[in-house]
């Protein structure tokens, strides 16, 4: 599938994909961006270890982004389900968001890492990556909090905001390293 075909598919009236699948996947994509940095930065000693981290983010991402699919369509069935426990599909719905907040929060520490270390160019790699890293973490948490709105106080409202202000943080260091 190409980048049109992509945005085509998320641009659809249809419900899944939807933004939780967009985050995680956004996220991979700032994975693999370190992981390129990584791969072209021969003067950077941790690059190979860096690229290994990167890939196994990008898969994890990627899986949790499929994962998120399958779960917002079980709420959207819940949803028209007369008498489904409605709230209860919400919730579980929140988990999925969670892992890509946090797992979106590792890519940007890494990212900054990258461009921090990486060689050359490779850093503008890495901070975009972080950005990208950080939009990803705030989707997901917007999401984790508008599918527990209903149970304010739940302990994964609070985790996706420390999620989302490390990968924020990451971001910003990224950024600062760049220049």
């Amino acid at each position: 599938m190409d980048a049109r075909e992509l945005a085509d598919l998320i641009s659809s009236s249809e419900a899944v994909p939807g933004s939780g699948w967009v985050a995680g996947d956004t996220a991979a994509f700032g994975a693999a961006l370190v992981a390129k940095a990584a791969a072209r930065s021969e003067g950077w000693s941790g690059a190979a270890g860096a690229q290994a981290q990167a890939a196994d983010l990008r898969e994890r991402l990627l899986d949790l982004a499929s994962a998120d699919a399958l779960v917002y369509q079980s709420a959207l069935s819940a949803l028209e389900e007369p008498g489904a426990d409605l709230a209860g599909a919400l919730a579980e719905s929140a988990d999925v968001p969670l892992a890509i907040a946090e797992a979106s929060a590792d890519v940007a520490l890494l990212a900054s890492s990258a461009a921090e270390c990486a060689d050359g160019a490779s850093r503008a790699d890495a901070a975009a990556a972080a950005a990208l890293a950080a939009g990803a973490a705030r989707a997901a948490a917007k999401l984790i909090a508008v599918n527990l709105a209903t149970t304010p106080g739940d302990d994964r409202i609070a985790a996706a905001g420390r999620a989302l202000e490390t990968a924020e943080d990451a971001a910003r260091a990224a950024f600062v390293s760049d220049m």
